[in-house]
């Protein structure tokens, strides 16, 4: 897949069969249409291309916006290439791009920058200054400006319009064997592995702190979750379990990210750690002592591996 920076010295693309959004998290409603994209360039002998943003819009227009992400940008890149399209064309996003209505938008982006010959919409896309317009104005603008513009199908899953919204809703809610159904994958953070408080270590289950302090990443509910993990520098993909929560037994205050990694002991301070998420085990809870929570840990242990070990555990 080729990465096209939107500006004005982009000159000389092929003729193109293009969809616009922000397709954070690459879900498979996105893939749905995505599939459609790349058909239809093929069977019309041009190159299908994507367009979307380096920023979130709601982020430039409004400061105080705090994005919870399913996918940072060089994710959402590696996943739009996995759907075999040929383009992935990024605009740079800013107060100037939000006030072009939509057929300015089409007529100085789509024709002449990118030679867009069709247009692929999403069932509820919108696009222009203050998505005033709708499917019909953009399907009016393209014959003016020679872009045949087109709806694609509703996809639905279990009765589900997926949207990234419906699938943050359920990871907020701990629901991320659901979540990563309708993602087509599963739903995963990243971060630098940093000194906690070393409490795990006391029970017999030593634990890697993550910061993500500097992501914009959406993190699941608390509670205990099965995960599998990949690590920076070291080979292979480990089973673990873990906590997100404040640590209510040795009352913490302060959210923490921390994974138990099975059958693991070398020192992984400072690296990155990439760890997926498969199913929800329980919510976080405060036990009245440390033995309490250390015969609870050995329960969860065995669970989480009984789960890991079912070869489709959340399709």
């Amino acid at each position: 897949m080729r990465i096209v920076v939107i500006d004005d010295k982009l000159t000389g693309m092929r003729p193109c069969v293009a969809t616009i959004g922000f397709f954070d998290g690459v879900h498979k409603g996105h893939q749905f249409l995505l599939d459609h994209l790349v058909k239809a360039a093929k069977a019309d002998g041009m190159e299908s291309t994507v367009i979307t943003f380096d920023e979130h819009p709601r982020k430039v227009l409004n400061q105080d916006y705090q994005p919870e992400m399913l996918s940072c940008l060089e994710e959402k890149l590696q996943l739009l290439e996995k759907n075999q399209v040929d383009n992935c064309a990024l605009l740079h996003f800013d107060r100037d791009m939000a006030q072009l209505s939509a057929y300015k938008f089409m007529e100085k982006v789509l024709r002449n920058r990118l030679n867009v010959r069709k247009l692929y919409i999403g069932y509820d896309n919108k696009f222009g200054h203050n998505r005033e317009e709708g499917f019909d104005d953009y399907v009016k603008y393209g014959r003016e400006l020679g872009i045949e513009v087109i709806r694609n199908p509703v996809y639905k899953l279990h009765d589900v319009n997926i949207s990234s919204t419906y699938i943050r809703g359920l990871l907020k809610k701990g629901e991320v064997n659901i979540a990563c159904e309708y993602l087509g994958y599963p739903y995963s953070i990243t971060g630098e592995v940093i000194h906690g408080f070393q409490n795990g270590r006391k029970l017999g289950y030593p634990t890697a702190n993550i910061s993500m302090e500097t992501r914009h990443k959406l993190i699941p509910a608390n509670g205990v979750y099965a995960v599998e993990v990949t690590i920076e520098g070291i080979a292979g993909v480990y089973q673990g379990m873990m906590d997100i929560g404040t640590r209510p037994t040795f009352s913490g205050k302060s959210r923490s990210l921390e994974v138990n990694i099975f059958d693991f002991e070398k020192n992984i301070y400072g690296r990155q750690i990439h760890v997926s998420f498969i199913c929800f085990i329980r919510p976080d809870i405060k036990f009245n002592n440390i033995d309490d929570l250390a015969i609870q840990l050995k329960k969860d242990e065995k669970v989480v591996r009984e789960k890991l070990n079912k070869k489709k555990y959340y399709e």
